[in-house]
């Protein structure tokens, strides 16, 4: 297919040519709390047209429940089954590494992540709760932590301190076999319609260069989302499209596993971005929003 601007011709082939749209959703769908123009009417065609629809985000603020939620606050039906977190992804890498169920997780993020865990049966605690504590660095002040805790999963906290920054590190440093997870590494994103702010990959970053190591990450571009996803529903990379708003996560991810990728130019990724010499990751297809797609396909 012919890496370019999506012209009628080319929306019609990629619809011909996937079964299933894996849409991201912040700056995708939508910007904060904010739809964007057109979605509901892009999901309806697609539907209409017997295609699959899931939704994977790397935003792990959130459970799926709790993204289903917000579908249906904004109109739209998605089930739970259609819609892969950062949050989600972390609880069943622990899953299908087997983790002891008689160690703890420890969590720097907020709710998505803890209730994720808690639903794959796992004993977690850190997150919002942790973000009302202060420590004082006085004299012989020793910061204890829990040695049971057998991996830290860092994910987007803006409840994000030096008391969480401390407590993972030792538990990654001085728990032998900890792991070291990170929902994903973005290192921005629109948490409001209004503006960017930083993402996850700057907890991530933070933790990473106290304990000088690099975390497993388990959300977009690693391709370990994509592997749980093929043994949920029965399909072909081949045969799948990635639309998302972010080069180095989205279309990467897209590409590091096989699938078409649309980029839209409706979030973080702009045009001069996209074209820049340095660039060094083009999607199939790039247009201005999903909304172009049903636009294309009526002409």
């Amino acid at each position: 297919m012919a890496k370019g601007l999506l012209t009628a011709d080319a929306a019609r082939s990629l619809v011909g040519s996937v079964d299933a749209f894996l849409f991201d959703c912040d700056g995708v769908i939508w910007k904060g709390d904010e739809l964007i123009q057109g979605v509901p009417e892009t999901l309806e065609l697609l539907r209409k047209l017997g295609k699959k629809l899931v939704f994977v985000t790397n935003n792990s603020r959130k459970s799926r429940r709790q993204y289903s939620k917000k579908f249906k606050t904004l109109g739209l039906e998605v089930t739970e089954e259609e819609i892969f977190t950062s949050s989600f992804a972390a609880a069943m890498f622990l899953k299908l590494n087997n983790f002891s169920p008689e160690k703890k997780v420890y969590v720097v993020g907020e709710d998505g992540i803890l209730d994720e865990l808690k639903l794959a049966g796992f004993e977690c605690f850190g997150g919002p709760e942790d973000g009302k504590k202060n420590i004082m660095l006085e004299a012989n002040f020793y910061f204890d932590h829990d040695k049971s805790v057998g991996a830290v999963v860092v994910g987007l906290d803006q409840y994000f301190n030096y008391y969480k920054m401390q407590y993972a590190s030792l538990c990654i440093r001085e728990n032998p076999g900890c792991l070291f997870i990170a929902t994903n590494r973005d290192p921005t994103g629109h948490m409001t319609s209004a503006q960017e702010w930083p993402g996850a990959g700057t907890m991530v970053a933070a933790v990473s260069c106290s304990v000088q190591k690099e975390p497993i990450v388990v959300g977009k571009p690693s391709s370990f989302l994509m592997d749980f996803l093929l043994k949920s529903f029965n399909l072909e990379t081949s045969r799948m499209c990635m639309v998302g708003d972010r080069l180095d996560t989205d279309i990467l991810f897209g590409q590091n596993t096989g699938c078409k990728t649309l980029l839209v130019l409706s979030g973080v990724t702009t045009l001069p971005e996209l074209q820049d010499a340095s660039n060094t990751i083009h999607p199939d297809l790039y247009t201005n929003s999903v909304h172009d797609l049903v636009k294309l396909l009526q002409q």
